[in-house]
């Protein structure tokens, strides 16, 4: 150092050790020796040999300027954003890396964790004892009163982390005392519009959804410069006190359900399949007009034509109509038939015989 006693009898900064020319004590610093050897340094080191007039004062000013603005230069980790001061207002947020602001007093700079996950817990304590988390319920926050006039027990946990550090340092005094109570407020006007049974079955995902949307447009409001990024719901349940009495409610409806579920499973079976035979029959009712009307329209037909025809020669229609009668009727009789009798002989012929052999 420019102020370090490099004598013969030098010990340390502040000299010492056996000095002249023997003796049997140590001599007291000689304080002004050392200034005197100290300002020599310093002169050799400014141009002009000690002269603070002219080129020595300016040298000693550029070199106090140039160490107070490279004190300006600061790190932003990968892991935060700067903040960066101007006589104590905000004027501007800078990234990760190596930056630059106008060296104290003139500006200051803070550096928050914007990459760190926070966890408050809502309705609930969570206590870490022998490795295994254990909950303590805090009635104050857990019970609720639903959109049916039920109370319910809910307890949340919810994440969040600072997407704006300027507002977040600046807008808000106590950031997770702030979220705590603005959550809160979301879950319970959430709820308050939600009737029990949803809340307890099907509705929690969007109790969830609806209360984060809600959260995250108060604290947009606040400016708080805080992003929520998730909400879950860890115990939904009603007060320890009448849950054995909700239980058995439960219970009963889900026997209504049951019930109403094998009704409407009965109902699907046969009112298809009534309508099925309903659709049938009318079918077969068609089906046998139709033949019906065919049937009369042909008799008809066939009836108009005969008598065109018997018109025409009724003694030729009349003698037809009398051979088809006669073979309708004779068609499925035995048959036997007899010629004339000739010098005592009876012709005959078995046709119903013929007729057997041949099938």
């Amino acid at each position: 150092m420019p102020w370090e006693n490099k004598g013969s009898g030098g010990g340390g900064p502040w000299g010492g050790g056996n000095g002249g020319g023997g003796g049997g004590g140590q001599r007291p610093p000689d304080i002004e020796d050392m200034i005197r050897k100290s300002q020599d340094r310093v002169k050799e080191m400014i141009p002009g040999g000690g002269n603070f007039s002219g080129k020595g004062f300016v040298f000693i000013l550029g070199v106090v300027l140039l160490l107070w603005l490279a004190s300006g230069f600061y790190r932003v980790e990968p892991n935060q954003q700067g903040v960066v001061l101007q006589f104590g207002k905000w004027v501007k947020t800078t990234e990760a890396g190596l930056n630059w602001h106008y060296p104290y007093p003139i500006q200051t700079v803070l550096t928050p964790e914007v990459t760190n996950i926070h966890q408050i817990d809502i309705g609930f304590r969570g206590n870490n004892t022998g490795g295994r988390t254990q909950s303590r319920a805090v009635a104050e926050e857990s019970l609720m009163l639903t959109g049916d006039q039920n109370i319910i027990d809910i307890h949340l946990t919810l994440q969040w982390k600072i997407s704006d550090p300027g507002q977040f340092l600046f807008n808000i005094r106590e950031p997770e005392a702030t979220v705590k109570i603005a959550a809160e407020s979301a879950l319970r006007e959430i709820i308050g519009r939600t009737d029990i049974q949803p809340a307890l079955t099907e509705a929690r995902d969007d109790i969830q959804t609806q209360t984060q949307v809600l959260l995250q447009s108060i604290l947009d409001g606040y400016e708080a410069g805080i992003l929520i990024t998730e909400v879950q719901l860890q115990n939904v349940q009603p007060p320890a006190a009448v849950i054995d009495a909700f239980d058995d409610v439960q219970r009963s409806l889900q026997d209504k359900d049951r019930a109403r579920n094998e009704a409407e499973k009965y109902r699907n079976d046969i009112i298809p399949r009534a309508r099925g035979e309903a659709q049938r029959q009318i079918q077969d009712a068609e089906a046998y007009k139709e033949r019906l009307v065919n049937e009369a329209t042909g008799e008809a037909d066939r009836f108009l034509s005969v008598y065109r025809e018997y018109k025409q020669n009724p003694e030729v229609t009349t003698r037809r109509m009398y051979l088809e009668t006669m073979q309708k009727v004779l068609k499925a009789t035995d048959k036997v038939i007899l010629g004339s009798d000739q010098d005592g002989v009876v012709p005959y012929l078995p046709l119903d015989q013929l007729r057997k052999n041949n099938q």
